[in-house]
C-alpha cells in the first residue's frame, strides 16, 4: 500500500507540474515590438564596386538579369565569402537556419569585416534553429552597422515544447526564406542555409542543392522581399528578446572566438578556394559567364504566417499558376521534401493527360534527412506511377566525397538532395527555397527567383537525362502476387542495371517506423 500511495503522489506531481507548465507558458508573452525602427534597402549604390563591376554587362542586356547557377557546396560559399568581401553599403541576410559551426563562423567573421569598413548588416534570421543563441546574436549586434531581427520568436522563458502545442498554428509556422544580398547590386537565392552541410564541410552529411546568383533588376525585387520581412510585426530586434544587458567589451571578447575559426585546418579548402578558385578568379575579373533573361521574385507575403491557410492571395504558389498552365511538353521538378497530397496526384495526372511530360526527383527513404516526410510521400508513390510520371530518388551515395566538387545529382557518408528547382519546358527555371508539399504551400514562407534561360533550362535537363540512370533511383510498377501492382526501384551499376523490390539502402526497422508514421493524421505539416 505503501508503494501505491507513493506512486500515485508522484503522478499528482507530475500532473501538477505539467498544468504548471501549460499554465505559465499560456500567461507569458512577447515583448511589445511596436517601437522597432524601420529600415529599407540602401539607396545610390550606383558607385559601388560590385556595381561598376557589372555595368557593362548590364549595358548590353537592357531591362535583363544575369544568372549564375551555384550547384557545388565550395562555389557557394566562395561566392558568398567574395561578395561580403566586396560590400561597401548594405549587406542584407535572411536565412532560416543559421548554424554556430565552421561555416557560419567564417561567414560571420567576414560579416564583422564588413561592418568595420562601415557597412550596413542586417541578418534576419527564423527563430526556430536559435534556441539558446540570444546572447551569441547580442553581442553580434553591438556592433554600431550590426543589426539582427528574430522572425517569429518563441516566447523567452517559456518551453519550446509547451509552445508548440500552446500556440500551435503560429510556431509551427516558420519563415523559410533564404537570400543574401549586398549593396543591392548582386543577390544569392537558393536552397541553402547557412552550416556545414551545405557547403561540403560535413563528414557525415552532404546536400544537394542549388542556388543562383544574380545580378541586374531582379536584385531589387529581392531586397523589396527583404524589407517587406524585416519591417514586418513579427521581426523582433534581438534587443527585445535578449535579456542581456549592453556590454561594449562583449564584441570584443567574440572577436578571438570568430577569428579562430579562419585557423582551423577545415578552413583551409575555403580560404584557398576563396582566394585562387576559378569562380573567384571570374569574380574579379569580371568574367563570370552570367545568363540573361527576364526575371522576377516570387514570395510569400510575410503575413502569410498570421493569416488564415486560405488565404492565397498572399501565398508564393499562386505566382506559380500562369507558369504550370503555360506547360507544352515537360516539367522537371528537384524537390528534397515532396509530398503531393491528392490534389498533387490529381494535377500531375491532368498534366500528363495534357501530353506534358512530368519529371520529378526527390529522396530516397535512405537519402532523407526528414523521414516523416518520407512517410507523407511514399504513400503516394503508386498513383504517381499509374498517371505516368517519371519518379527519380536520389541514391544515399550519389554525390562525391566530402571535399570534392558536389554536385546537385552527383558527400559524405550520406547523400540527402535539398534543393528546390523546378523547370519548365526547358525554358524557364525556378529556383528558391519551395518545397512541393503542404508546409511550403500553406504553412511557412518561402522564396525564389523565376528567370528565363533556354541555355540554363537545357543545361539542367540534359544533366538530369546523362544521371538519372547512374546516381538516382527509377521507381516503376510491377505486378505482385496478389493482382495488384509493386514499387521496383532500377539503378545502374558498372553499366548493370540492378532492381531492388524494398526501398533501398534501409533497414526492415527503419521501414517499419516510416510505415507506422505513415498513418499519423499530420500530412499537413509536412
Amino acid at each position: 500500500m505503501k508503494n501505491i500511495r507513493f506512486a500515485g503522489r508522484k503522478a499528482r506531481w507530475l500532473a501538477t507540474g505539467i498544468i504548471i507548465l501549460f499554465v505559465s507558458s499560456g500567461c507569458a508573452k512577447l515583448p511589445n515590438n511596436s517601437n522597432r525602427v524601420p529600415t529599407t534597402v540602401m539607396p545610390a549604390t550606383e558607385q559601388t564596386h560590385l556595381a561598376t563591376l557589372f555595368v557593362d554587362d548590364k549595358k548590353q542586356h537592357p531591362d535583363q538579369s544575369g544568372f549564375y547557377l551555384l550547384d557545388n557546396g565550395i562555389d557557394a560559399f566562395v561566392a558568398r565569402a567574395a561578395l561580403i568581401l566586396a560590400a561597401e553599403k548594405s549587406i542584407d541576410m535572411q536565412y532560416y537556419l543559421y548554424h554556430p559551426d565552421l561555416v557560419g563562423g567564417l561567414l560571420a567573421d567576414l560579416l564583422l569585416q564588413a561592418a568595420d569598413r562601415g557597412v550596413r548588416v542586417r541578418l534576419l534570421l527564423d527563430d526556430m534553429g536559435l534556441e539558446g543563441r540570444d546572447l551569441t546574436l547580442f553581442t553580434f549586434a553591438q556592433h554600431p552597422n550590426i543589426f539582427v531581427r528574430i522572425f517569429n520568436p518563441f516566447i523567452r522563458g517559456s518551453s519550446r515544447v509547451v509552445q508548440f502545442i500552446t500556440r500551435f498554428g503560429s510556431v509551427t509556422r516558420r519563415m523559410h526564406n533564404k537570400s543574401l544580398t549586398i549593396d543591392n547590386q548582386a543577390t544569392i537565392v537558393g536552397g541553402r542555409n547557412i552550416g556545414n552541410e551545405y557547403f561540403a564541410a560535413d563528414p557525415e552529411l552532404a546536400f544537394g542543392d542549388m542556388d543562383v546568383m544574380a545580378i541586374g533588376p531582379v536584385v531589387d525585387d529581392i531586397s523589396q522581399s527583404f524589407d517587406a520581412y524585416w519591417n514586418n510585426p513579427l521581426s523582433y530586434p534581438v534587443e527585445l528578446m535578449s535579456s542581456q544587458k549592453s556590454d561594449p567589451e562583449a564584441l570584443k571578447r567574440a572577436r578571438p572566438l570568430l577569428e579562430a575559426y579562419t585557423n582551423q585546418p577545415e578552413a583551409q579548402q575555403y580560404i584557398k578556394a576563396l582566394n585562387s578558385s576559378k569562380f573567384s578568379r571570374e569574380l574579379k575579373e569580371d568574367v563570370i559567364p552570367f545568363s540573361w533573361g527576364k526575371a522576377v521574385a516570387v514570395y510569400d507575403d510575410p503575413d502569410k504566417i498570421s493569416a488564415a491557410l486560405d488565404a492565397k492571395e498572399l501565398h508564393l504558389a499562386t505566382q506559380l499558376e500562369p507558369l504550370v498552365n503555360g506547360l507544352s511538353s515537360e516539367f522537371l521538378m528537384l524537390s528534397a521534401y515532396f509530398v503531393p497530397g491528392k490534389e498533387g496526384v490529381e494535377f500531375f495526372e491532368k498534366l500528363r493527360q495534357q501530353g506534358v511530360k512530368v519529371r520529378i526527383l526527390t529522396n530516397s527513404l535512405a537519402s532523407t534527412d526528414v523521414a516523416v516526410v518520407h512517410c507523407g510521400y511514399a504513400k503516394y508513390r503508386k498513383d504517381l506511377l499509374r498517371a505516368g510520371v517519371e519518379l527519380y530518388e536520389v541514391a544515399v551515395d550519389a554525390l562525391p566525397d566530402s571535399g570534392k566538387k558536389q554536385q546537385v545529382f552527383g558527400g559524405a557518408s550520406k547523400t540527402s538532395l535539398h534543393a528546390k528547382s523546378y523547370i519548365f519546358d526547358r525554358q524557364t527555371l525556378f529556383i528558391g527555397s519551395f518545397n512541393f508539399d503542404p508546409r511550403s504551400v500553406d504553412q511557412n514562407t518561402e522564396l525564389g527567383i523565376v528567370f528565363d534561360s533556354p541555355e540554363l533550362g537545357q543545361r539542367l535537363g540534359n544533366n538530369f537525362d546523362q544521371q538519372k540512370n547512374k546516381k538516382v533511383y527509377r521507381l516503376r510498377l510491377v505486378p505482385d502476387n496478389y493482382g495488384g501492382d509493386d514499387v521496383e526501384w532500377v539503378r545502374r551499376e558498372q553499366g548493370v542495371e540492378v532492381v531492388q523490390r524494398v526501398e533501398p539502402d534501409t533497414s526492415f526497422f527503419k521501414r517499419l517506423l516510416v510505415s507506422l508514421m505513415a498513418l499519423l493524421p499530420i500530412e499537413s505539416q509536412l
